[in-house]
């Protein structure tokens, strides 16, 4: 069977040393006091990721969990939350905080645009009564990132807490969690770090522990209760069984990425010559502003399906792209150059396959420029 090139928004290709990393034989997570030292020199190095010196943690799960465990174990029923939703992942991340009984103010924009800081200034003169609120960093669907740099700070201006779901951003994209005022902030492995899926890194600050101590009522949840993690470290004690195997990759993951010293700059501008690229060839970005670096949502064109895209480039071309979610679907298809998906090589590839598949089916003319050497032009 061929090996497919994953071209996804991740999981995303493993290099061959985090895969190895992954496979050295284990000890007792539980019992074996190396395995701490171990775990605590990850989150040392996730925290140079995070721009922290915050509190790391590294829950085993994906990174859905790290959602739905904020919410568990910052929200009591009534607490007034507000939810910034310009997309899919910002929408379900006030419906994640409604599932742990909060009263969810949804401010909502066109999904197609970045969430502008001033707008949202606007409204939070007149409205800011919340105890925390939720965004997104990168809306991967719609191939979008959010100036946390700035959302962040205006939201702590009135007191409100901020939880960020940067799964698809977190070394892709520059994470500044003290500096901008993250007060949680959550990480994927199988995104940008390009280590398997399920684990979710996790910094949390001093404000956040503070108000999971502070609550009124038990947190509803042992899995998702944050607390377990607090003393880890000083107990030597973890709450569950650790995936030690998955720990060991992640750890390589990312001691690769601190010591790539091109990691933005390669995601930038490769990001940026995909874009370019695509529009070049008479394509349209999903996107109207706040273009992401790690993913491109591109609007299928006429004369091909989702599905007849999807099956000539996994089947003929032997690579796999992502496609659109939710009201999405069908709608767009996605560039995953994030992580080790963000190569020259690779992303040249995969724009001269959809080239390929684009003039099969009569999308594009004689005429068009031709996307791969276009983006071998630009980079």
């Amino acid at each position: 069977m061929q090996q497919l090139m994953i071209m996804t928004p991740g999981p995303t290709t493993i290099h061959e040393r985090v895969r190895m990393a992954g496979a050295k034989p284990i000890t007792n997570p539980d019992l074996d006091s190396a395995f701490y030292e171990d775990y605590d020199r990850v989150c040392n190095g996730l925290k140079t990721l995070f721009g922290t010196d915050n509190d790391v943690i590294i829950l085993g799960g994906e990174g859905i969990l790290g959602l739905e465990a904020s919410c568990a174990s910052l929200i009591e029923k009534g607490d007034k939350i507000l939810c910034l939703d310009n997309g899919i992942f910002g929408h379900g991340f006030g419906e994640f905080a409604e599932m742990y009984g909060a009263e969810v103010t949804y401010y909502t924009v066109d999904d197609r645009e970045a969430i502008d800081p001033k707008a949202l200034s606007d409204f939070l003169e007149n409205a800011h009564d919340f105890k925390l609120a939720t965004l997104v960093h990168c809306e991967t669907p719609s191939g979008i990132t959010n100036s946390v740099e700035a959302l962040c700070p205006l939201l702590k201006r009135y007191g409100i807490l901020t939880v960020v779901d940067s799964v698809s951003a977190l070394a892709g994209e520059i994470v500044k969690a003290s500096e901008w005022q993250m007060d949680v902030v959550i990480g994927g492995s199988q995104k940008c770090l390009s280590a398997p899926p399920g684990l979710t890194p996790m910094s949390i600050s001093n404000e956040a522990w503070q108000m999971m101590s502070d609550r009124k009522t038990p947190i509803a949840g042992f899995y998702t209760n944050l607390m377990t993690y607090k003393d880890w470290k000083k107990n030597q004690w973890f709450p569950y069984t650790q995936p030690i195997t998955l720990i060991y990759a992640l750890d390589e993951a990312v001691s690769r990425a601190n010591k790539d010293s091109n990691l933005y700059e390669r995601h930038a501008s490769i990001a940026e010559a995909t874009r370019k690229s695509c529009l070049a060839s008479g394509l349209e970005l999903y996107a109207k502003s706040g273009y992401s670096t790690t993913v491109t949502a591109i609007c299928m064109p006429d004369g091909i399906s989702y599905d007849e895209l999807w099956r000539e480039m996994v089947e003929t071309q032997g690579i796999m792209i992502g496609g659109g979610l939710g009201d999405l679907k069908d709608k767009v298809f996605r560039i995953g150059h994030m992580g080790e998906n963000c190569q020259i090589d690779s992303v040249y590839m995969t724009l001269r396959a959809l080239d390929l598949t684009f003039r099969k089916h009569g999308i594009f003319t004689e005429q068009t420029p031709k996307l791969h050497l276009t983006f071998s032009t630009l980079i």
